[in-house]
């Protein structure tokens, strides 16, 4: 099943709405709290989740709530039959849309065979300084369960490495699928297998046709030159577990919901989540992995690849014509940003590694050497194709130089374009051989004040230690420390809007604090983590901060200040803003 996220952000509030009006939260912690008191032992009084499930289970809880939650789905041309027959026809499901129940239905076991989409496990390692570690990603065929008495069944799966170790075996997985409420009719488990098996050989189908295309695709451009042999047309690229998909399969347009407001805010979130290239076991080259969207957000990091599907699908759901760019950077680095075209025919590049944007203005080569022609201030030095959700165009102009690069996508004599309906058979929504749908960004979990505060703290017991063992007193200014805050405010504000607002303010407020014959001095800096020891180690291999930690001379007076800006998946900018003031000796 598909969900478009505008539906799923729908349904996602329409429960928490009915959750709230039912006080489901308050009852369960009124259940918790009596259970544990009237039900375990003095000498045990932790609750297992099965305990608390069998104890809303006997009051009832579960049931009002199903009965309030309730949800159909409709085909395309009729409403199904409020009492199906126990038929089931083995056919190409189309996507099905979940709505809001009268209350009267529930999805039969028919219809839930046709939702065709696999539960999307990702497995992370997180160390004790919060560095993450991509382990496992795996999809979970869950409709055995519709076979199965009781809808109970318990699977066990084997969990594979990613990248250069997806074929080695990282551990064993018990799962039980329940399902709620339980089926009126359950299917027979052959009836299951027969689905899935033909569902199987369909995706087969679809993939060898859509390489057989692919491959045709490609002789046809190494016929218009030769030369686009040596061109950076990524057709298929390998996910985490190093399963070749389309690379139009990684890019879906994606609604942030009020999580993001702007199309250049959603570029500065997705700038301050980590960049990290795939391991590779020894030297000759990059490793190739394309992460999915759910195993790049999980971990908070990724490759410039993965930072370019995500913010393409951001722009994308905010109305804009986004597709993600391959080609190369200085020195023949392979890299992928992103380009957004208007209506009015500009084209925009995105970086997102950094937020930056770029206007791009093509160079005429034909014109003489003696016309004034602007030198680009982007990056990029060639460009081999372009692609989103829908379309993929491979670059047959002369040159695939970025810099005298058309960008006319409509002109097939400059971009050599795939039929969309076959990019559709394999990547749109509600084809078997599709990633599942995008999941909904999650709001930041991370209390910005309190976040803030605790590293300040700790940074100033590391200058202090480190002032220390260099035989320095550290005095510590609190109002100055203040008085730095909308420096790093304004900081933020133009990585979000490319605009400089707040300086003068800033800048009258550091003269009124600094007393005449006196000195300051300032260094400011970003990170994208919130480990303090990290950041200072950064800070200290800097000339200037260093200068400033390491301050001497007459009344010095030392400052810090430290402002966290959240984003959704947890991710957050972290501005750090060292200063100091002393009075000047001639």
């Amino acid at each position: 099943m598909s969900l478009p996220p505008e539906k799923a952000s729908e349904l996602k509030q329409l429960i928490h709405q009915q959750l709230s009006k039912m006080d489901v939260h308050g009852r369960i912690r009124e259940i918790l709290a009596e259970t544990i008191r009237e039900e375990l032992a003095p000498d045990q009084q932790q609750l297992s989740t099965e305990d608390l499930i069998k104890a809303l289970r006997r009051r009832g809880i579960i049931d009002d709530v199903m009965k309030e939650l309730n949800f159909v789905t409709d085909s395309v041309d009729q409403e199904l039959p409020s009492s199906p027959k126990q038929s089931v026809c083995f056919t190409d499901k189309q996507s099905t849309l979940l709505k809001k129940s009268d209350g009267t239905r529930m999805a039969d076991s028919t219809t839930m065979l046709s939702i065709s989409d696999p539960i999307h496990m990702v497995l992370i390692k997180t160390d004790i300084f919060g560095e993450t570690t991509l382990v496992a990603s795996y999809f979970l065929e869950w409709r055995s369960v519709l076979g199965s008495e009781n809808g109970v069944t318990s699977l066990t799966v084997e969990l594979m490495g990613v990248g250069t170790e997806s074929k080695v075996s990282v551990g064993i997985l018990n799962i039980k699928l329940e399902m709620y409420p339980p089926l009126n009719q359950t299917l027979s488990q052959e009836v299951v297998n027969t689905q899935l098996a033909l569902e199987r050989q369909k995706t087969a189908e679809k993939e060898r046709l859509f390489l057989v295309y692919a491959k045709q695709w490609w002789r046809e451009y190494l016929q218009i030159r030769p030369s686009h042999n040596s061109r950076l047309v990524k057709i298929f690229a390998q996910d985490e577990n190093g399963i070749n998909r389309p690379v139009c399969s990684y890019v879906k347009p994606l609604r942030a919901g009020r999580l993001l407001d702007t199309p250049r805010q959603a570029a500065r979130f997705v700038n301050v989540l980590g960049y990290e290239r795939a391991p590779v076991i020894g030297g000759g080259g990059k490793q190739e992995q394309w992460c999915t969207l759910l195993a790049f957000l999980c971990r908070n990091k990724g490759d410039c690849e993965d930072h370019a599907n995500l913010l393409c699908s951001l722009l994308l759901g905010y109305g804009l014509e986004a597709f993600v760019c391959v080609g190369t950077k200085a020195k023949g680095v392979p890299h992928a940003w992103v380009m957004t075209c208007g209506t009015d025919g500009t084209i925009t590049f995105w970086e997102s590694l950094t937020g930056h944007r770029y206007i791009h203005k093509p160079t005429n080569p034909d014109e003489p050497p003696i016309a004034e022609q602007s030198k680009p201030l982007y990056p990029y030095r060639t460009i081999g194709c372009v692609f989103n959700h829908q379309m993929f165009l491979g670059n047959c102009q002369p040159s695939d130089s970025v810099e005298i690069c058309v960008f006319d996508l409509n002109d097939e004599s400059k971009w050599k374009p795939m039929s969309e309906e076959a990019i559709k058979s394999v990547c749109a929504p509600g084809a078997t051989t599709s990633l599942p749908p995008f999941p909904p960004l999650c709001a930041s979990t991370i209390d910005a004040s309190v976040t803030s505060n605790e590293i300040e703290m700790q940074l100033r017991l590391l200058v202090s230690e480190h002032r220390k063992d260099l035989g320095l007193t550290t005095v510590w200014e609190d109002q100055l420390s203040y008085l730095l805050s909308p420096a790093l405010a304004s900081y933020e504000f133009e990585r979000t809007t490319s605009i400089s607002a707040g300086n003068e303010e800033f800048q009258d407020a550091i003269r009124r604090a600094v007393p005449d014959g006196h000195t300051f001095k300032g260094f400011p800096i970003h990170f994208v983590y919130r480990n303090a020891r990290r950041a200072f180690a950064t800070c200290l291999r800097s000339p200037f901060c260093e200068e400033i930690i390491c301050c001497r001379g007459d009344q010095v007076r030392l400052a810090v200040r430290v402002r966290v800006f959240t984003y959704p998946e947890s991710a957050c900018a972290v501005w750090i803003m060292f200063a100091c003031k002393y009075r000047s000796v001639l």
